[in-house]
């Protein structure tokens, strides 16, 4: 597409006839119709027609792979499905050899996602070096300063969930490559807005969900693992299809993992799931992820404006060089600004007391101008 087309992309999205703004893709996106017909079509086949549509299916999920291998600069073949992001970094913690003693880094301000699974681990004698955060913005020289010679794993979100921080992922994967350190990603917060190169920010191991910036539906997700990185995890979760050929031989009982990411897939898909993920990622790679990612900088430019003139505490970088596509603010009653939005049809996140809002590359600066004018509206309301 030559240009950036905005009454295109806002005619995939039929809620907008209601006149709801939907401006809270960190926490779950509409579907648009271009993966709701998709969606339909596959479920038309399963009640109609072919009924068993295993197979025929392949390919799509086969496309989702190569789409999702180009939002993140890696081959199809190091790609595999899971269920969600906890799923798939639960796979590395497990996967792992632990001994007593080893240390993983981690921050405060993560979501507990990319904590509880290698929280976990503490029952192995695993100990765990919390970053403390000044609004959610970690650097590499924070993360350095606790590096250890028993520092195994680093673990980051490419963006955080609540201040919207977007992690310098480039800088710290050279960092843990100079030191030996495995560099875990969770990337659900920015990845189908802006752009991730697993090779040239040295990423290990990636894992992420599709119902927030990539547009899909819930319950469907998909890591990222390295050659280098799969010959370091010992699969302590298999299924039939996790072997090579595993369509065959029923009877021939064994664990002969397939050599790409596909033994991670131990059964039977969530199908419905990536055919909307296909088509999802498919719309994303049309309009162009650096086109989104230039949209959504000229949204949150007038957001964090808006916020400011309401006279909100802003707690977002300011730097675009350090935000993604979420813009969250503190008010001195965020629920009653919050429930004022919602019953103007504007719809945002209230997390921990703050609100967070988070366009995506179909909202419309006349949006946010209605924002705008809402947040003035009720800046008496809550206290400013």
């Amino acid at each position: 597409m030559d240009r950036y087309n905005l009454t295109l992309y806002r005619s995939w999205f039929p809620y907008l006839s209601t006149g709801m703004v939907w401006m809270n893709h960190a926490a779950v996106s509409p579907l648009s119709s271009r993966a709701s017909d998709a969606v339909q079509n596959y479920l038309r086949r399963c009640q109609e027609d072919e009924i068993d549509t295993f197979f025929s299916t392949l390919p799509v999920a086969a496309k989702t792979k190569t789409n999702l291998g180009r939002l993140i600069g890696a081959p199809p073949e190091r790609i595999a499905f899971s269920g969600n992001t906890s799923d798939g970094l639960a796979l590395l913690a497990s996967g792992l050899s632990w001994k007593t003693g080893d240390r993983i880094i981690l921050n405060d301000s993560e979501f507990p996602a990319n904590v509880v699974p290698f929280l976990n681990l503490k029952r192995l004698g695993v100990e765990i070096d919390f970053i403390e955060t000044h609004q959610g913005e970690i650097t590499p020289d924070q993360i350095e300063k606790l590096i250890t010679p028993r520092t195994k794993l680093v673990s980051l979100s490419f963006v955080q969930f609540l201040s919207g921080f977007r992690a310098d992922l480039e800088a710290v994967g050279r960092l843990c490559k100079m030191h030996g350190i495995i560099f875990c990603v969770d990337a659900i917060q920015g990845l189908g807005a802006f752009p991730i190169n697993v090779a040239r920010m040295k990423i290990d191991f990636l894992a992420c969900g599709g119902p927030k910036w990539l547009m899909g539906l819930l319950g469907l997700g998909f890591i990222y693992v390295s050659d280098e990185m799969q010959e370091r995890i010992h699969q302590s979760y298999a299924g039939w299809m996790s072997n090579k050929d595993y369509f065959g031989e029923f009877f021939n009982y064994r664990t002969d993992f397939d050599p790409t990411a596909r033994r991670y897939e131990n059964g039977t898909q969530n199908l419905v799931g990536i055919v909307a993920l296909s088509e999802s990622t498919t719309t994303l790679l049309e309009v162009g992820i650096e086109h989104i990612g230039a949209h959504l900088f000229e949204l949150t430019d007038k957001i964090i404006a808006a916020a400011d003139d309401a006279g909100f505490d802003i707690i977002t970088p300011r730097d675009r060089n350090k935000r993604a596509g979420i813009v969250t603010f503190k008010c001195a009653n965020g629920e009653e600004l919050f429930s004022s939005l919602k019953k103007e049809n504007f719809i945002v996140s209230l997390r921990e007391g703050f609100i967070r809002v988070s366009p995506h590359f179909y909202n419309s600066l006349h949006e946010v101008e209605t924002l705008h004018g809402l947040l003035l509206r009720n800046k008496k309301m809550v206290g400013v």
